[in-house]
């Protein structure tokens, strides 16, 4: 994306558009068994297909938005998502739905990948996918408080995913139009961050499958298990989403006060705790408490990832992969869900996924506290092989307001690409300290080879 960052809000409606199928899903999957006489396994195949789809479009853009420029593949994404999503709910037979589920899945991908990419480039990752969650919740929250009065067998979730993002095509005009080529192409720089990116990608992965096992088998541990009637249990899912939106919007009043790593850990650990109370759960009472607990935290610990991603690389290109790993992991997690409770019962999964979802905890919050998620503090930002920064505009006298205050998200170190002939043509002397002729200054650029 382009180094000035844009307004938000097309970023967000874009998100909004992409995300929704996800969000979705459980309602997509439900009406696939009951309206086209598909078993559990069949209709959740679909959804994961679907998902699946979702996903490959952001492995295969990663790093390539900026080349297209955001507003072409948004339009490409917002279209596949008409036409799939369109087709899919006046189709009648299964085939036609698949095909369409999985084309408007792929335009789902497409628009996804185009707001992260976005979201990397604003000069506040974390508040923009706060508000893209935000946005996707409560469009998602009315819709399942209107789509089950309102009837539409199968067609209707379909075609609702497809109006929103034929609403949200005029937004794609303001998010700019294609990049110029040339040889700073996106495609051709090196993907900074390697080790912590795959780590970080690896991890949302198994995280996200960690969520989605137990969403995709909430229902039946309600009705198997607590023994509630699914009107009941409607009623706990409900509050649920309505408990995940003011986690949201606490996630985006806290915003970097915290930094990442502390969100990121201590909600992990919440979200683990939360799971093995929903698993084992006996009462209402308590299965109530774990997934209006779980569904409160998820969103706040996703947003928080969504933005150590997009602090990863500037362009982008880590928070579509991580993205889409992502999705990968939302695509499983139904189907591992229902293997681990056949297998160890639904306490026995609850577990197990506690305690893989705490392992988990472990290498992200490593990554976040790689990064730059602690809040700052005097001495924590450095120079390379130098002194702290804080401690050195004590000694050198530096110009107040200088000096980054305590609790402010860490400075990093801009590289400065120089061409290999230029390199050849400048001596030594030709580089100094930024700032002001013959002043003093904290600020320092440094060169490297590309």
């Amino acid at each position: 994306m382009s180094s000035r960052p844009r307004a938000a809000w097309p970023l967000v409606a874009v998100f909004t558009a992409g995300y929704l199928a996800a969000y979705l899903l459980p309602t997509i999957v439900g009406r696939l068994s009951v309206y086209l006489g598909l078993s559990t396994a069949q209709a959740g195949l679909v959804g994961s297909a679907l998902l699946l789809s979702s996903a490959s479009a952001g492995f295969s853009l990663a790093g390539r938005v900026e080349t297209y420029g955001p507003c072409r593949p948004a339009r490409v994404g917002l279209v596949l998502c008409v036409v799939g999503y369109g087709c899919a709910a006046l189709a009648g037979t299964v085939p036609l739905v698949v095909a369409g589920a999985v084309v408007g899945g792929f335009g789902s991908g497409t628009a996804t990948a185009v707001a992260a990419a976005g979201i990397a480039a604003q000069s506040d990752p974390h508040r923009t996918s706060s508000l893209g969650l935000l946005s996707v919740s409560a469009t998602a929250g009315a819709l399942y408080l209107t789509v089950p009065h309102l009837g539409g067998g199968h067609r209707l979730p379909f075609a609702s995913i497809a109006l929103v993002a034929l609403l949200v095509w005029p937004a794609t005009s303001r998010l700019g139009g294609s990049a110029a080529a040339g040889p700073a192409a996106p495609s051709a720089g090196r993907l900074p961050h390697r080790r912590s990116g795959l780590v970080l990608a690896g991890g949302m992965l198994v995280w996200s499958m960690a969520q989605n096992a137990l969403w995709g088998v909430s229902s039946r541990i309600g009705v198997d298990q607590v023994g509630l009637s699914e009107v009941t249990i409607g009623a706990v899912f409900a509050a649920a989403l309505g408990a995940g939106l003011l986690g949201v919007m606490g996630a985006g009043v806290l915003g970097s006060k915290l930094g990442r790593a502390v969100p990121i850990g201590v909600g992990t650990a919440v979200i683990a705790g939360s799971i093995v109370l929903s698993s084992s759960a006996g009462s209402l009472g308590s299965f109530a408490t774990g997934e209006i607990l779980w569904n409160t935290v998820y969103p706040v610990v996703l947003s928080y990832l969504i933005g150590l991603a997009a602090s990863l690389d500037v362009r982008g290109r880590w928070a579509v992969l991580a993205g889409s790993a992502s999705s990968v992991g939302v695509a499983c997690g139904p189907v591992l869900g229902s293997v681990l409770s056949e297998e160890a019962g639904f306490t026995g999964m609850g577990l197990i996924l506690g305690a893989t979802t705490l392992l988990i905890a472990l290498p992200v919050t490593a990554v976040a506290l790689h990064i730059g998620g602690r809040p700052l503090v005097p001495g924590s930002v450095r120079r390379r092989g130098g002194a702290p920064a804080a401690l050195l505009a004590v000694t050198t006298g530096a110009v107040p307001g200088a000096v980054p205050k305590v609790g402010a998200p860490e400075q990093a170190v801009t590289e400065i690409s120089i061409p290999a002939l230029r390199r050849r043509r400048l001596g030594r002397s030709a580089f100094r300290t930024a700032g002001p002729e013959g002043g003093q200054s904290n600020t320092y650029a440094s060169t490297s080879d590309r």
